[in-house]
Order: structure tokens, then sequence, then C-alpha cells
């Protein structure tokens, strides 16, 4: 893995922004393993594998609830996919199914949360013939009362997308795929109007199933799969973008490349200041986890972390397993959740990993 420390006072200004200098010592790589193996834990498996599911997590008064929604079981088959929801209650010891979301499974959405409902946003549905169909939903869920209202038409409906919370008023979508093709549009939704508009369209390559979040008023995502003039009709597009959002425009720029390795399917997520990379893989692929190459793809374990005030890189600590195949982190009441997805062999997993973001910030290296 190559230093992502470019000078002493850099790092230094980077440990001070994350209020966290005192664990940002360089360390060994033995140093960094035993790290990283305290700051996850495990919690309570999920009650079936679920992967390519949308996870949010929300705090209330009466305590922090994880929710899965959507996604793929363990068969791998169009017809396993699900429109199953489940809350765990953190501190609980298991997960309790809630109400399922309305209309059919699909893969490839997005949970965001504002005000403490839960916008589960866009997906694609499968068709026993194999067909593909981008949806225009949008599900507003309400954990107090454990039921669904429906919003606003996506107006470009689409799935694999990027998604993220710009000041607590809006969820920004950005890129991704609509029925036959990836787009560059960004779409911004503003719960309050029940109402969406248009931004900047990203001035890169069109991509879906590429990684990122909102963090402050910046959107930064990485990668993800372009359609190329080839065999395979898909290639990964090794690229990172920020946007900075200003009256409801974005500025976007080029950040070249980013350290480690490509990113396929990560979760995206903010912790603290930063937005963060967990996992994914370097061989885009179908909902099955087989690459569009024809090879399996494998996950990464790797949890990469961009500030937007610093402008810098930075490696977190990683769950004990690679994991691919996910759409967003859950983050609330100072913890972060990684819900579901898929292990080596494209296994579908019930695997639960939580870390508080104190210490998850504190392992930077």
């Amino acid at each position: 893995m190559p230093s992502l420390i470019p000078t002493s006072l850099r790092f230094i200004a980077v440990c001070a922004l994350l209020a966290s200098s005192a664990a940002c010592a360089d360390t060994t790589g033995s140093e960094r393993e035993n790290r990283q193996g305290v700051v996850w834990r495990a919690g309570p498996a999920l009650p079936q594998p679920i992967t390519n599911n949308a996870v949010a997590a929300i705090e209330s008064d009466l305590g922090v609830a994880v929710f899965s929604f959507l996604g793929l079981d363990s068969t791998k088959v169009w017809d396993g996919i699900t429109n199953a929801a489940y809350r765990w209650d953190v501190g609980s010891d298991a997960w309790i199914t809630v109400a399922e979301v309305p209309g059919p499974g699909r893969l490839a959405s997005t949970a965001q949360v504002i005000d403490g409902l839960i916008y589960l946003i866009g997906g694609y549905t499968v068709a026993a013939d194999g067909q593909e169909r981008s949806v225009p939903d949008v599900n507003v869920y309400d954990p107090a009362s454990d039921s669904w209202s429906r919003g606003a038409n996506i107006p470009l409906p689409t799935d694999d997308a990027v998604a993220g919370v710009s000041g607590d008023t809006a969820v920004v979508l950005v890129s991704g795929w609509h029925d036959d093709g990836n787009v560059p549009d960004v779409q911004i939704y503003y719960p309050s109007t029940d109402r969406w508009t248009s931004s900047t369209p990203i001035p890169g390559t069109p991509v879906f199933g590429h990684t990122g979040a909102v963090a402050g008023n910046s959107v930064i995502y990485v990668d993800g799969a372009a359609v190329v003039d080839d065999d395979p009709r898909f290639a990964i597009d090794r690229s990172s973008w920020r946007g900075d959002l200003s009256a409801g425009a974005i500025e976007w720029r080029s950040l070249g490349d980013h350290p480690g390795p490509v990113l396929y399917r990560g979760a995206g997520g903010t912790v603290g200041t930063l937005a963060v990379f967990l996992g994914g893989s370097e061989n885009p692929y179908n909902y099955n986890g087989i690459g569009y190459d024809g090879n399996p793809s494998d996950p990464v374990r790797q949890v990469l972390a961009y500030s937007p005030a610093s402008g810098e890189w930075r490696h977190l600590a990683a769950p004990p397993l690679p994991s691919m195949d996910h759409r967003n982190l859950g983050v609330a009441g100072g913890n972060v959740f990684l819900v579901g997805g898929m292990h080596e062999g494209q296994e579908v997993t019930d695997n639960v990993w939580y870390a508080a973001a104190e210490a998850l910030l504190a392992s930077i290296f």
C-alpha cells in the first residue's frame, strides 16, 4: 500500500482536523492490523443473507435504529430479489421484520435520512427473462409508525447512483444507470416541498456502481462502471470527482486518481467531516457477483476517506472481512454500520459490522 502521508506538516494538519491527533502517529503494518481488529465489532446477524440492500440508521429519543431495505438473497437469481425490510434497535439481540417496501423487490436503491424519515429512492427490477428496468419510486418510511408513504417520482428514473444528503434538507442523486445506459444527470430532491430539480451534470464519464457521499457542501465520488465500445461492454472508469454545491448548482472538478484499488459498488457515507468509501470490487459485475468479463469478482478490504477541508486522501480501519455489493453506510448516534453484502467467493452474507465513529476516525493512517 502506498504511503498516504505526503509531509509531516500536512499529516499533522489532517489529524488536527479530525480532532484525533494523539491517535494519528504513524504506525507499523502490524500495529495497523491490530488497530483495525479492535475498531469494528459484530452486530446481530440479519434475518437472512442480503446483498445490494439499501441501509439507513436513525437516532431518536428511543435510541439508535438501523434499517435494511430490499436487496438480493443468497440464491443470487432474479426471483431472489426481495422487498423485505428489517430493523435493529442497537443494544438489542436481534433484528426484527418491519413493513415491507411497497411495490416490487429491486436492487441498487439508496436510503437517505432527513428529519427522522427514510427516503428509499430508485433502483431496478429484474424480470424472469433477464430484462432490467429502472424505477422512479420514492418510498418514504416513518420508523415511528412503521408505515410507508410515497414521494414524487424521480424525473429520470435512476439506479446504481451515488446519493447523499446536503444541508439536512435535500437528497442529491448523482449519475447512475437509466434503463439502457448511464446518465450524467444530477437530480436533487427536496422533501419539504416534495419536488425534484436538476443540477449541474457531471463532467466526467457517466457511470453506475460508483461509490460516494455528500460531505458538508461537497459531493465526492469515485470510479464506477462505464459503457465502452468493447467486449465486455462495461469497464471500470478509474477517476475521482468533487462537486461543491451552491444555490442548487454544482462546481465540479477532477481529483485525479485516488489511492488504493479501484472501487465498484462500495459503501459510501459521511463520517465526521470525511467522505468514506468502504469495500467494493476492482472488477465490475452483474448482480450475481460474476464480472461482465466472465470472471468472478472478489471484494477488497479497505476504507478510503477524503477530507474536503484539506483535500487529502487517507485510509481508516477496515472491517475484518473484505466485502462488496453495498449501497451506503448507516451513520447515526456516533456509530457507523455496514449491513450485508458479499464476501469472497460471491457469498451473500448476513454479517453486520459497526464501529464507533470516533474510533474509526482515530484509526487514520
